[in-house]
């Protein structure tokens, strides 16, 4: 079994792969943050390959992956060594809802603090949320200091606003210096409650990024999700009488909006309709588990724990995929704008599972 000791050194060095990648850096003024300019856009893609045991498969190299953008296949390669650079990490936990009632599963993680984070250099925030998010820790290379503020969280109100705080540790994970490798270590509840950023803007963010996404997260209130549940049955029409539209509809989608969406979408002439079909499926699997959908959006991990011995077996777990997971990299052929839609899978090989992500935002333009 690997050290628990790899978990977020080489996780995060995943998190290269969570956005796209700069294949060159502008250097500026340290007094401010440095600008990233795309020369050339370079997506990568964290793939971790098992066999249906689970058992993970060694040994590949990008021959045996066949990767398709909107169903366009790309050349492809392998990155190698991507758990070498800094590390910047922003542990993102919930201090509103439900959230204090798991206060006591951080009371004991200094020790395994810097052993997450690894022997290479790193800063470590942490960012507590209920209705609006607060910096409880600044960037410091001190993880003494992180994890007394863990074992020390405010008590928040009974909101728990997660894509909002999501945005917030994006943000000020843009300011660490531009060699750093970036992650999010998520603790919250299954179902974001009283966000201020749209859905739509919060998968653009979580996909436009180079930060790795990893979610550890406990069942929200029944309340909770009956609300949200409610939300997404009542769907967001389109025009009247238009394919999209309430009005005019067939009997059979009635009650059934998420349905007639889909059929909507199937009309569409791809690969149009593999960008809309993916953006579609992860909004409405934000309304339903926020912690997971973001994770898997991005390619990294989600873990359920109920308490700190399930935390801490969460965490340990995860060491053992992590840093066995291939980062595979491509240039988009043709480079467009907007929702790419992303399939991957081992050449020949339908007995092994590949958990990677399946969509990325590309900018306009060479600004990022």
């Amino acid at each position: 079994m690997l050290r628990v000791g790899w978990v977020l050194a080489v996780l995060a060095g995943l998190g290269c792969g969570a956005g796209l990648a700069q294949d060159r850096v502008t250097q500026q003024d340290q007094s401010r943050p440095p600008t990233l300019t795309v020369q050339s856009n370079l997506v990568e893609v964290p793939a971790l390959v098992t066999t249906k045991k689970g058992e993970v498969v060694f040994g590949l190299t990008a021959k045996d992956f066949v990767l398709t953008d909107d169903g366009a296949a790309q050349t492809l390669r392998v990155e190698a060594d991507t758990d070498s650079q800094p590390l910047a990490l922003a542990i993102v936990v919930e201090t509103g809802g439900v959230g204090m009632s798991h206060a006591e599963d951080y009371q004991r993680l200094g020790a395994i603090l810097g052993a997450l984070v690894g022997g290479v250099e790193h800063r470590v925030a942490v960012i507590g949320f209920d209705s609006t998010p607060q910096l409880l820790v600044p960037f410091t290379s001190d993880t003494d200091e992180v994890a007394q503020v863990l074992a020390h969280l405010p008590q928040g109100d009974q909101k728990a606003a997660i894509l909002d705080a999501l945005a917030f540790a994006v943000e000020e994970l843009r300011a660490e210096p531009a060699q750093y490798r970036r992650a999010i270590l998520l603790l919250s509840e299954t179902i974001d409650q009283g966000s201020k950023t749209s859905l739509t803007e919060a998968l653009r963010q979580i996909s436009d990024t180079n930060t790795a996404m990893y979610s550890f997260a406990y069942s929200s209130t029944r309340a909770a999700a009956v609300h949200e549940l409610e939300k997404l049955n009542q769907g967001e029409p389109g025009p009247v009488h238009g394919c999209f539209g309430h009005e005019g509809a067939n009997t059979e989608y009635k009650g059934h909006y998420s349905k007639q969406v889909l059929d909507c979408i199937s009309q569409l002439a791809p690969p149009l309709r593999l960008a809309t079909m993916a953006f579609v499926a992860a909004r409405d699997g934000l309304r339903r588990n926020t912690a997971e959908s973001v994770a898997r959006l991005t390619g990294g991990e989600y873990v359920h724990f109920k308490n700190a011995k399930s935390l801490r077996a969460g965490l340990i777990a995860l060491s053992n995929d992590v840093p066995n997971a291939y980062v595979l990299s491509f240039r988009p052929t043709p480079p467009t704008p907007g929702l790419h839609a992303l399939h991957v899978e081992v050449k020949g090989r339908p007995d092994l599972v590949v958990r990677a992500r399946t969509e990325y935002w590309m900018e306009g333009g060479s600004q990022r």
